[in-house]
């Protein structure tokens, strides 16, 4: 089940002609799909689109009233295959995926896709993971699009210009024949606002008629000669028709006044952090009234020397505000200025910073030392711009950072990955460390503290192949790390198919928990769930018998950590060669709290019987060592003094978060620790036999406590 469902939402995407669409930007971006006539639509969750696959998924209803085809891909490589549908029909087609990544995964179809030219617009919505809160290696897609000679819109976050660049999108793509990339920023994707809709349109040509007229065409495959006219083409008829295209339709926008002595040229996505630094300074109001000529670059590439120099032509100095690097459209800027003979001052990494995020404040200081160089009367009287640099200096809060350790990411409550570690870190206690290559997905952070595990990350599903080198041990075997999503989406042939031709003699564990979590929640092929409109239930296990994997073992309870360290050090000290394939199977508890509580909720309502499982902490036995903590990690385990003078160390204790997954006893028991948690079951509505055993046990304890404090030893004072 994925992390949010957007049933309710997804109902105005029947708005109509003329009226007022209000919502979030990727519900807008699924509206101007559809009202651009796409005949199919696909792509692979993952950060910042994750919820637009939600959103296609829960609209699939109306999807198919319009005759819309609706795929959720087997990975990045099996969406950007879906565009060639639009190679020889006029298809409009739509893939999305989170990027770099995603587009790295892409890349061999989109080279392929991008060198034949389509017929019908093709579109991927790039969900651009740069900045704070990424969670990639910083890396542009503008690399790309220029590589493969895609063009990449990069729209003001404006749900009006965002829907107006999604219809003018396709219409460039079929002008042009030539695929596009519609980049969209964190921010952008999760920002609210509304805009004034159209009718959705069916497509005039849809996916029957194309199966029933099949049409080929050998100029469009990429195969010498074709291949070599397809450079020629692109150079000498679809940039040029992708210029006009864009000119003609004023795709980019010229804001502000008219003339001015300086100028800020900047990527659409940048603008509203740009408008507001600007109001900072005094120069624009937040409504993007603004004293400075800016030029806004919703289409980053191709880049048209035209506008560039009318923009540029008459001003002393102007500023790229391009986040990331290398600065593309700086150098492009400087040799279209220069081969014009315009000898405006050009400015942007000098004054910005190279990479990172573009905040605000980072702006600011770029923008002021720009001005300042170039017109300082332009800043005048302004007001004090926000600086929080006075306020982190001060002792107190300098103070903050020897007392409130840091807090590295971690696994959630009751996650059934971190008994996996946890037996890991356990064994390697006993047999020596091992080389442990990772993987993309939640269980990468189990390179971090409490269990520093882990050495090297190479790619989805490539946990796997990232331990090959070391197929053939000698001593020790490595361990390789995938979930059951990196599994599916590329563990299965690259690793595990691998593992096994090669004879690779090691260690790979596959996280089974139900779904691909780490992406929100979405169902895979060996997710339990009934899903209607997929084909789930096909266990991993006999996927991997499937290929010839021969040493397979399953556990069906992680939390079991003694079954989970037993099973590891078979798998690390057997005389058996080839892969050792372990399959750890629980469900995501972050998912299982979702399908759950409610459930739980109606049931107490309706004053049905509900247990729910709480851990605790007897104060009295714990010894205060901590070693449960350090096996375990669980942020309900904490820890708390006591009002005991003879106890200076703090005792272990778990909060109210606890979801009473067991796995603290687990780790306890199995590490052979103090016996100090217990367990404690709370019962909402009980039955006539739940009271009269809470009664005899209460009357028992009561008894029992009463005759140890009679033996108590009475010490009396004169």
């Amino acid at each position: 089940m994925a992390e949010r469902s957007f049933a309710r939402e997804v109902e105005h995407l029947r708005l109509g002609e003329g009226e007022e669409f209000k919502g979030e930007a990727i519900l807008a971006i699924t509206k101007g799909l559809l009202q651009s006539g796409v005949s199919y639509v696909g792509g692979y969750q993952g950060s910042p689109i994750s919820h637009l696959m939600d959103v296609l998924s829960d609209a699939q209803d109306i999807l198919g009233e319009l005759g819309v085809n609706y795929q959720s891909s087997a990975s990045e490589a099996t969406a950007a295959a879906m565009l060639s549908a639009s190679v020889m029909y006029p298809l409009r087609g739509a893939v999305a995926w989170k990027s770099t990544v995603g587009t790295n995964v892409a890349s061999d179809a989109l080279a392929n896709l991008s060198s034949g030219g389509v017929t019908g617009g093709a579109m991927v919505i790039i969900g651009e993971d740069y900045g704070e809160g990424s969670s990639i290696m910083q890396e542009r897609t503008h690399a790309f699009a220029m590589k493969s000679q895609m063009w990449l819109l990069d729209p003001r976050p404006d749900h009006t210009r965002i829907v107006d660049l999604i219809e003018k999108g396709f219409e460039l793509s079929e002008a042009s024949n030539t695929p596009v990339m519609l980049e969209v920023r964190v921010r952008t994707c999760h920002m609210h606002g509304s805009f004034i809709a159209k009718d959705n349109v069916r497509p005039a040509f849809t996916l029957d008629d194309a199966l029933n007229e099949p049409r080929r065409d050998l100029d469009r495959i990429v195969l010498p000669p074709a291949a070599y006219e397809h450079e020629q083409e692109k150079i000498h008829k679809r940039l040029p028709a992708a210029i006009a295209f864009i000119k003609e339709h004023r795709l980019n926008e010229f804001l502000g006044p008219e003339e001015g002595k300086t100028g800020i040229i900047l990527q659409g996505g940048m603008y509203n952090n740009v408008i507001r630094a600007l109001q900072y300074l005094g120069l624009s109001d937040a409504y993007g009234n603004t004293q400075v000529p800016l030029y806004v670059m919703n289409v980053t590439y191709p880049v048209i020397d035209s506008e560039l120099t009318a923009f540029a032509r008459g001003k002393d100095a102007v500023l790229m505000v391009e986040e990331g690097q290398p600065e593309y459209l700086e150098q492009s800027l400087s040799t279209v200025l220069r081969r014009a003979g315009i000898d405006t001052r050009i400015h942007g990494k000098d004054v910005l910073p190279m990479g990172g995020d573009y905040s605000v404040e980072a702006l600011l200081e770029g923008f002021e030392a720009f001005f300042e160089q170039e017109d300082s009367h332009a800043l005048g009287n302004r007001p004090p711009r926000p600086d929080a640099r006075p306020v982190l200096a001060q002792p107190a809060v300098q103070n903050l950072k020897n007392v409130v350790p840091s807090r590295p990411p971690g696994l959630c409550t009751g996650c059934p990955e971190r008994p996996i570690f946890a037996a890991m870190k356990m064994v390697n206690q006993e047999l020596g460390d091992h080389h442990v290559a990772a993987d993309i997905g939640c269980h990468l952070f189990s390179i971090l503290p409490p269990f520093n595990l882990g050495t090297t990350t190479m790619g989805f599903g490539l946990g796997a192949a990232s331990a090959s080198a070391f197929s053939k041990s000698t001593g020790k075997r490595s361990i390789a790390v995938m979930g059951d999503g990196g599994f599916w989406h590329n563990g299965l042939t690259s690793g595990i198919g691998n593992a096994v031709y090669n004879k690779h003699d090691g260690v790979f564990v596959i996280v089974d928990n139900f779904y691909s979590s780490a992406t929100g929640g979405q169902d895979i092929l060996s997710s339990r769930a009934n899903n209607k409109t997929r084909n789930t239930g096909n266990p991993i296990d006999r996927a991997v018998k499937g290929i010839g994997a021969k040493w397979v073992r399953e556990v069906d309870r992680t939390y079991d950590v003694g079954k989970m360290k037993q099973v590891l050090t078979e798998a690390l000290t057997t005389e058996e060669e080839g892969p050792k394939i372990i399959i750890a199977s629980s469900e995501c508890m972050l998912n299982k709290q979702r399908r759950v509580r409610p459930i739980e909720a109606r049931a107490i309502k309706d004053g049905q019987r509900v247990v729910k499982q709480r851990f605790g902490v007897d104060e009295d036995v714990c010894t205060g060592d901590h070693a449960c903590i350090r096996l375990s990690g669980c942020p309900s385990l904490s820890v708390k003094y006591l009002d005991d003078p003879l106890r200076d160390d703090p005792v272990a204790a778990i909060d109210n978060s606890c979801v009473g997954c067991g796995n603290c006893g687990e780790v306890s028991e199995a590490a052979i620790l103090c016996p100090s948690f217990y367990r404690a079951d709370i019962i909402n509505n009980p039955s006539w036999w739940d009271r009269l055993k809470h009664r005899a046990s209460m009357a028992l304890i009561g008894m029992l406590q009463a005759r140890r404090d009679r033996r108590r030893l009475q010490v009396e004072f004169a």
